[in-house]
């Protein structure tokens, strides 16, 4: 017979921590000034914590509170966190409080992490997919303390989290019943709760917040900033591959170059005689420019990942759509958008800082550890999908009887960047910086064997028709103008590979580049997208210009 043992350690330290913290609570409720207090007494040296700071959503006030905590009282922290976005995710590195880091996502502090690894103030777990960082909460990285936002919560700890859940479930999931301890900071105390997003139970402290938690709007493009180059890119994406292939679902990766594609639906995708055959079905944040395609009847459902700022009252409106509750706001999940773009969606559209002659793409430069998120969810091709569609079946092999489709994907670029350096490399930067920062692998962010298709303004390489490495090869050097890796392009090979579609330049698919001028785009300008929407459309005061 094995010895006795005590199978509760975990429930019996929580209910301890709680119990030493009573005297600061009403049921769940605290008073915002005992935050750092309560972080204090709840967080142990050496902890798992996950701070919630996605793309968009940032628990804030907790964040800042936990930057401001005793590091002889808390410290050696081990962070969890799909987005480094504000200073403070660092400055806890700096002060003691934490010492290790998994994570996503860290764009706007890229740079900065990167000199606090090679200044050793910060080690790195690993760099994750936002889908491989939740699943590892249930596995290897289960969370002893989870610090969340909420927009109302009830004094029974009920959340209402609105437009922006995002990833607020998963999160807090992972804790409430593994005896991890729910800390949430909540924008309003209120009777009643809109809809119970996150239900109380699952919550153990709620602090009422000094502030409103910040929310980006991270996807918003204004028209007038599109250009003519990236018209003519958009038109050849549409004929060349949404037409071709019969897409039917697909996800916009952020950029100015999906935003033309969106804007060109109602007037270049209607022209070609497209609405109601193509994308009826997208999961994607609700972006601004998506309104004209939506009000002229080209789309039939949008989830979401989360919201957009200035979308609110439009989405309300649209629930055919949106996912809308009963409350009118939007209902949106992280976890469940990268699963969706993972294995349910014909076509990930993206982009990337580099490309290298192979076709592995990296954001991942010299200096900037940023991460990439959910890009590699959903530019992959999940070898576990088996549902099949006319456009994952247009790319199974001919000549395999038991081959199979793929997803497509897509990395639409211009040759050069917006800091005039070429995308097209030899070795991606992304190499360099593996040894730098001690990782176990390249963080590549969608590897060759999964890209299906490189759209520049030069023209598309059909990369799943190539045959071998060096016709993959050829085919970008084609389409990558004049870096170093388009200037080795023979002419030679090109006039081979686009006579056997491997390779198609604008004339090759109908596109007549004398049309691709900013007029073709249905809005000009943010105001236009207000008039498409009806006056529903609030964009934030940075992105207006108009009275």
């Amino acid at each position: 017979m094995s010895e006795e043992r005590d199978w509760a350690t975990h429930r019996e330290a929580k209910a301890s921590k709680l119990s030493a913290m009573s005297s600061l609570l009403d049921g769940k409720l605290a008073k915002t000034k005992d935050a750092k207090t309560l972080l204090e007494g709840l967080i142990a040296p050496g902890d798992k914590v996950v701070l919630e700071g996605d793309n968009q959503k940032q628990a804030s006030f907790l964040s800042k509170t936990l930057a401001s905590v005793d590091p002889e009282k808390v410290h050696d922290l081990h962070m969890i966190m799909s987005s480094i976005s504000r200073p403070e995710h660092l400055d806890i590195f700096e002060d003691g409080i934490a010492s290790k880091m998994d994570f996503s996502f860290a764009g706007p502090q890229s740079t900065r992490v990167s000199q606090m690894i090679a200044d050793g103030t910060l080690k790195v777990g690993d760099i994750h997919t936002y889908l491989e960082l939740y699943a590892r909460l249930y596995v290897d990285l289960i969370p002893n303390v989870v610090l969340v936002a909420a927009d109302k919560v009830d004094h029974d700890g009920n959340l209402y989290t609105g437009n922006n859940t995002e990833e607020t479930p998963v999160i807090v999931e992972s804790a409430a019943f593994h005896d991890g301890i729910v800390i949430v900071q909540a924008n309003e105390i209120v009777d009643k709760v809109p809809r119970v997003d996150i239900p109380g139970d699952w919550v153990d402290v709620v602090i009422p917040a000094d502030e409103p938690y910040q929310l980006e709007p991270l996807f918003t493009r204004d028209p007038q900033n599109i250009t003519e180059l990236q018209v003519l890119m958009g038109m050849m994406a549409i004929r060349g591959i949404y037409e071709k292939h019969n897409v039917q679902s697909v996800n916009h990766g952020v950029g100015f170059n999906t935003a033309a594609i969106e804007l060109l639906l109602p007037t270049y995708g209607e022209q070609l005689g497209l609405k109601g055959k193509i994308v009826p079905n997208w999961e994607v944040n609700p972006t601004p420019t998506l309104i004209p395609a939506i009000e002229s009847g080209w789309i039939q459902s949008i989830h979401s990942f989360g919201g957009e700022v200035g979308m609110e009252k439009y989405i309300a409106a649209r629930p055919d759509i949106f996912f809308v509750g009963k409350d009118g706001s939007m209902r949106s999940n992280r976890a469940f958008g990268q699963m969706a773009g993972q294995y349910a969606l014909d076509m990930f559209v993206g982009s990337t800082l580099q490309i290298d002659q192979y076709g592995n793409s990296s954001t991942v430069t010299n200096g900037r550890l940023s991460g990439f998120g959910g890009a590699p969810n959903m530019g992959s091709n999940p070898t576990g999908r088996r549902h099949s569609t006319p456009a994952w079946q247009s790319l199974r092999p001919d000549n395999d009887p038991l081959g199979k489709g793929q997803k497509l994907v897509v990395q639409m670029v211009e040759t050069f960047g917006s800091n005039k350096r070429p995308v097209f490399v030899d070795s991606l930067d992304a190499v360099k910086v593996r040894e730098e920062a001690k990782l176990a692998n390249v963080p590549i962010m969608i590897y060759s064997e999964d890209t299906t298709h490189i759209v520049t303004e030069e023209g598309i390489a059909y990369l799943y028709k190539t045959d071998s490495m060096a016709e993959r090869q050829a085919a970008i050097e084609a389409i990558a103008g004049v870096t170093p890796v388009g200037l080795r392009s023979d002419p030679a090979v090109v006039k081979d590979l686009r006579e056997r579609g491997i390779v198609a330049f604008p004339e090759d698919l109908g596109v007549n580049r004398n049309q691709a001028t900013r007029s073709l785009l249905a809005a000009q300008n943010m105001e236009d997208l207000v008039k498409w929407s009806k006056g529903l459309y609030n964009p934030p005061a940075k992105f207006r210009s108009w009275s």
